[in-house]
């Protein structure tokens, strides 16, 4: 999935207190020009609108600074928000344009109910619900499905039993479960 937002150039010295107030969200674009950075401010509601469909370190965005140099695709890194409303205080994105492989977490999406749950009365356990990967920025999978339907009592998946598509590879150990049957009581 890849997203699209317009941005400002944001004043280093304007008071980020008084841009929320106004229903604006600070936020910094990163990697693209070394180790300097850019801050810009977007609408709050592009920003909640934004966070609804994009997941972190995952879902590519480009931002677009209207009024500045930059125009590129990016992943959100970090998202800070108010310790009791809730309200979004800060995004950070950093931008993949130059970057020949990137490093994510992908999302996995079990499917199915495993024959040794069905039939053999076994409970699942989940390890893992994600699963860090490096590939180029282009390749960035949305999630990884994995059918768990042929899994008996103590029987389980490790991260070594995905299929990766072409260029993607793992950034993690892969010897850990990532789900288990375990057996019921018979």
């Amino acid at each position: 999935m890849q997203l699209t937002i317009d941005s400002q150039t944001r004043l280093t010295k304007t008071n980020n207190r008084a841009l929320r107030r106004d229903g604006k969200i600070p936020a910094t674009v990163y990697g693209h020009k070394g180790a300097e950075s850019t801050s810009i401010v977007l609408d709050a509601k592009v920003a909640t609108t934004l966070l609804r469909q994009a997941t972190i370190n995952n879902t590519l965005i480009e931002v677009n600074i209207t009024d500045g140099d930059f125009k590129g695709l990016t992943l959100l890194r970090e998202v800070q928000r108010h310790p009791y409303k809730n309200a979004i205080y800060h995004l950070s994105f950093f931008s993949i344009a130059s970057q020949s492989q990137v490093e994510v977490e992908i999302p996995l999406n079990y499917i199915g109910i495993p024959v040794g749950v069905k039939v053999g009365g076994g409970t699942i356990e989940v390890m893992l619900n994600t699963v860090r990967v490096n590939c180029p920025p282009t390749l960035v999978p949305e999630k990884f499905d994995v059918d768990i339907t042929h899994l008996e009592g103590g029987q389980g998946i490790h991260i070594s039993d995905l299929v990766l598509p072409e260029g993607v590879e793992f950034a993690t150990d892969t010897t850990p479960l990532l789900i288990t049957v375990i057996q019921g009581r018979g």
